[in-house]
C-alpha cells in the first residue's frame, strides 16, 4: 500500500490547489466581464481536451508507463496555471488558453491514474476502498478549498491562489515520479484509436452507464455552469458564496463517501446508480428554488451525499469492468463522454437563460437530471453478474 498512499497524497496536495481555483477563476472572469455566457466558456473549454484528443491519449497510455504520464502531466499543468498570472481585462484570452493548456494534462492524468490504481491495490475490495478513500479525501479538500479560495481571493488576490496551485501542481509531481508500481503497455497491438470505444459498445452495462451518466452529466454541467447567476441573480449574494455552497456539496460528497462501500453490500448497481441520480436530480430541484443561503447551502449538501455514492460505485465499476489491456483507453472515453457533457451543459444552459429566465431554466435542467435516472434504469441491465470484466478487447 505504499504506492497507494503517494498516489493518494499527490491527489489529496493537486486537489487542494484545483479546488481553490473552482471559486476563484468562474468569479475572475465574471469580475472582469459581467457575462454568463463568458463564464460558461471556461466550463466549456474545460471540456474540449478530453474531447478532442482523450480517446487517442488512453490508447497511448495503455503502452506507456502510467507513473511518469502522471508526473509529466503535473508539470504541464503547473505551467498552465502560469499563464494565467499574466490575464487581465483587455486579455482575458490568456485565461482560456491556460484552461485549455491544464486540461490538456488533465486528460493524460485522470485515465493514468484510474487505470494505475487497479495496478497497485488490485480489483478486489481493496479497490472498492481504495476509491472510497479518494472520494472521502477529495470530498473533504471540496469542503474545505472552495470557502478558503474565495477568502483568499478577497484577500491576497487571484494571483496568490495561482501561486498555491503551481505548487501544489509541482509537489503533486515530485510524489508521483517515488511511485516504484508500473503499469507498463499492456498490449503489443498497434494503437487503434476506438479501442476504448469497441470495449465499451461489447459490453452491455459499461454501455448502460455510459449512456444514462452522459445525460446525467450534461444536466449537472448545465446547472454548474448557471451556479454564479444564481447566486448573484436569484440569491442575492456576492459571488463568493459560491464557494460556500460548494462547501456543502463537499459535505455532503464526505458523508456519501463514508457510506458508499455499505450502500455497495446493500444494493445491486444498477439500483444504487439509478437511486442515487433520482435523488440528487430531486435534491437539484431544492437548491435552485431555495429563498436563501442558508437553505441553499442545506441543498448543496443533500445533492452531495447521493453525488458521492454515485461517482464511487461509477468508477470502482469501470475499473472493475473494462479489459485490463485497454483500461486507460476506456476510462480516456468515459472522461471524454463527461467532457462531451460538460461542453453540452456550459453552452447550452447560459444560452437557454436568453430564452427562458433563469428560474425556469434551472428548473428545466433539473427536470432533465429525474428523466436520466429513468433513461439509466432501462439501459443497464438486471444480473450482477453483467458488471464483471469480460477477457478481451
Amino acid at each position: 500500500m505504499r504506492d497507494f498512499r503517494r498516489l493518494w497524497f499527490s491527489g489529496a496536495v493537486s486537489g487542494i490547489g484545483s479546488w481553490l481555483l473552482v471559486v476563484a477563476i468562474p468569479f475572475y472572469v465574471f469580475a472582469l466581464t459581467g457575462s454568463a455566457v463568458a463564464t460558461g466558456l471556461t466550463l466549456a473549454l474545460e471540456a474540449l481536451p478530453a474531447l478532442t484528443i482523450g480517446p487517442w491519449a488512453g490508447v497511448l497510455l495503455d503502452r506507456w508507463d502510467l507513473a511518469r504520464a502522471m508526473w509529466i502531466a503535473d508539470l504541464a499543468g503547473a505551467a498552465a496555471v502560469g499563464v494565467i498570472l499574466f490575464a487581465d481585462r483587455d486579455h482575458v484570452w490568456l485565461i482560456y488558453l491556460a484552461i485549455l493548456l491544464e486540461n490538456t494534462a488533465t486528460t493524460v492524468f485522470r485515465p493514468a491514474a484510474r487505470a494505475l490504481i487497479p495496478a497497485v491495490v488490485g480489483t478486489g475490495s481493496e479497490l472498492a476502498k481504495a476509491n472510497a478513500i479518494n472520494a472521502v479525501t477529495s470530498s473533504a479538500i471540496r469542503l474545505a478549498a472552495p470557502p478558503l479560495g474565495a477568502l483568499l481571493l478577497a484577500g491576497p488576490g487571484i494571483k496568490f491562489v495561482l501561486v498555491v496551485d503551481i505548487v501544489s501542481y509541482l509537489l503533486s509531481a515530485a510524489t508521483i515520479a517515488t511511485v516504484r508500481t508500473r503499469r507498463h503497455a499492456t498490449t503489443g497491438v498497434p494503437p487503434r484509436p476506438f479501442e476504448g470505444l469497441r470495449a465499451v459498445i461489447s459490453h452491455r452495462a459499461l454501455r448502460g452507464i455510459l449512456i444514462g451518466q452522459t445525460v446525467f452529466l450534461t444536466a449537472n454541467a448545465g446547472l454548474t455552469a448557471l451556479l454564479v447567476p444564481f447566486t448573484v441573480g436569484r440569491l442575492h449574494a456576492p459571488g463568493y458564496v459560491v464557494g460556500y455552497l460548494i462547501s456543502g456539496l463537499g459535505a455532503g460528497y464526505l458523508v456519501g463517501a463514508s457510506l458508499s462501500t455499505k450502500a455497495a453490500r446493500l444494493l445491486g448497481t444498477r439500483e444504487i446508480l439509478t437511486l442515487t441520480q433520482f435523488v440528487t436530480a430531486l435534491a437539484y430541484f431544492a437548491l435552485f428554488n431555495a429563498p436563501s443561503v442558508p437553505l441553499a447551502i442545506a441543498a448543496a449538501v443533500l445533492i452531495g451525499l447521493p453525488g458521492s455514492i454515485l461517482l464511487i460505485t461509477v468508477e470502482t465499476t469501470i475499473q472493475r469492468s473494462a479489459p485490463t489491456a485497454v483500461l486507460a483507453s476506456v476510462g480516456a472515453l468515459f472522461f471524454a463522454a463527461d467532457s462531451l457533457a460538460l461542453l453540452i451543459g456550459a453552452l447550452a444552459a447560459p444560452a437557454m437563460t436568453l430564452v427562458l429566465d433563469l428560474p425556469l431554466t434551472l428548473n428545466v435542467i433539473a427536470a432533465t437530471a429525474v428523466c436520466a435516472a429513468t433513461l439509466t434504469l432501462i439501459v443497464l441491465p438486471r444480473h450482477p453478474a453483467s458488471f464483471t470484466r469480460k477477457s478481451g478487447v
